[in-house]
Formats: C-alpha cells, structure tokens, sequence
C-alpha cells in the first residue's frame, strides 16, 4: 500500500481508540449505576434499573446505532455526529450487559460482611462504599474484560454511519487498491493487537486488585506460608513423624 493509503489505515485506528474509549467509559458509568440499582431496596428503583437493563440488552446493537443517528433526529430534533452518536448507542447497549455482571458480583458477596456493615452502624451507601464494591470489583475484571473486547469488536458496527474507522478505512482501500485479502488481514491483525493488549491490562489490573483485599499474594512474592519457628525437619498434612521408642517428644526424658 501507498503511505496516504496507510495514513488513511491509521487514521482509522485512531477513530476506533477514541470509540472504544468514550463507549467504555458510558457503559462502565451505565453498567455500576444500572447494577446497584438493581440491588436497592426499593422496589421502583429495581424496576427502572431492569428496565433499562431488559430493553438494551434485547435489542440490536446496529439497530440502536440506526436509531440513534437516523430517527433521533426526526422524532426530537437531537442531530448527532457519528462519533457521539455511536458512543451513545454502543455505551448504553453494553452497559445493560456489565450491569448484569456487577448485579451478580455484588450478590456474590458473603451476606455476613454487610451484616457485620448494619451491626456497626454503617449506612447503606457506607456498606457499598467500604465492603461491597472492594470485595466485589475484584471478581468484576474477568468478565468485564470479555465485554470490553466484545465491545472493541462492535466498534466495527459504526461504519454504517460513514463513520472514519478502522473497518470503513480498510473498505476505502479495499476499494481503491482490489484487494481484499490484503487489507483485511491487515485490520484482523491491528484488531488482534487492540484486543491483546488490553487483555493484558485488564489481566494486571485484576492482579493488583485481589492483592489489595488479599486475594492472591502480589506478583514475586511467595505464596507459601513461612514455617513456624522451632518446626523440625518437613512436616506434611496429616502425616505424623514416627518418634524413637522410648522418648517422650523432642527434649523429653526417657520413660
């Protein structure tokens, strides 16, 4: 390919980041408050959380992206760029599936741990805050980061815009040059290097995170427990050491 071609290539990964980055936090935001409220006490709150949750998530994607951009419009006047309008759609659609993981995360907790919450006094914003949400977050990242390569992946769906992405820029040159093979190769590679890499984020974030409530040791550090002091000689589990006749323990006289 030529440079302007490859000028072209990057200037749609650099509209697909900027996506991903918006949509990611719209739905990170949408899919905790979605969560919660699905939690709540009340019941109208619960209602409305599930509603959200059940209408975007029963919906399509590319339907939304459509709605969004083409019929907003007409029925209230709200015209939209693409990259808003597209985060819009991608954000809420993918929140109501996160919410669904924070709502089983946090019921996940174990019920003793907000109860010892009530018993010291907390209030029911203190017991999230401060015993919920540490324990649960941690158990979140896994698959969070599933959705957030399925969200990657549904970036692509922002080319029926006419949108400047990856996928609508690898079209352009296809176009241009006649050959297929070449360019999508190109744009699964560049997709598999996106999805890598926050792969690998998400997999250090989710280690810091259970070290800090306990979880599992920080990285270099062993995850076998010391030996007491004064222990003599390997000890397994359930086994005991065969003692000489006639002695009373280590140290002891002779019977």
């Amino acid at each position: 390919m030529t440079p302007g071609l490859w000028e072209l290539v990057l200037k749609g990964v650099w509209t697909t980041v900027q996506l991903l980055v918006y949509s990611t936090l719209l739905a990170a935001a949408a899919a905790f408050a979605a969560g919660i409220a699905r939690t709540h006490r009340r019941w109208i709150v619960r209602f409305l959380a599930g509603l959200y949750t059940e209408v975007f998530r029963g919906t399509s994607a590319l339907v939304m992206i459509f709605w969004v951009f083409f019929v907003l419009p007409i029925a209230f006047g709200w015209q939209l760029v693409p990259m808003w309008a597209g985060t819009l759609a991608l954000g809420l659609t993918y929140g109501a599936y996160g919410s669904e993981i924070v709502r089983g995360a946090l019921n996940a907790v174990d019920p003793a741990q907000p109860e010892g919450g009530i018993a010291l006094g907390f209030t029911p914003w203190q017991r999230m805050r401060l015993i919920l949400l540490p324990q649960a977050v941690p158990e979140m990242v896994p698959p969070f980061c599933n959705l957030l390569i399925e969200l990657l992946k549904g970036t692509a769906l922002v080319s029926v815009m006419g949108m400047g992405d990856l996928t609508f820029s690898a079209d352009l040159v296809r176009l241009a040059l006649q050959q297929s093979a070449e360019i999508y190769t190109y744009v699964l590679l560049i997709y598999f290097v996106i999805a890598f890499l926050l792969t690998r984020l998400m997999r250090a974030l989710e280690r810091r995170l259970k070290a800090g409530v306990g979880k599992e040791p920080p990285p270099g550090r062993s995850a076998r427990r010391p030996r007491r002091a004064g222990a003599v000689g390997p000890q397994r589990a359930g086994v005991v050491e065969p003692r000489p006749a006639g002695t009373a323990g280590v140290g002891g006289g002779v019977a």
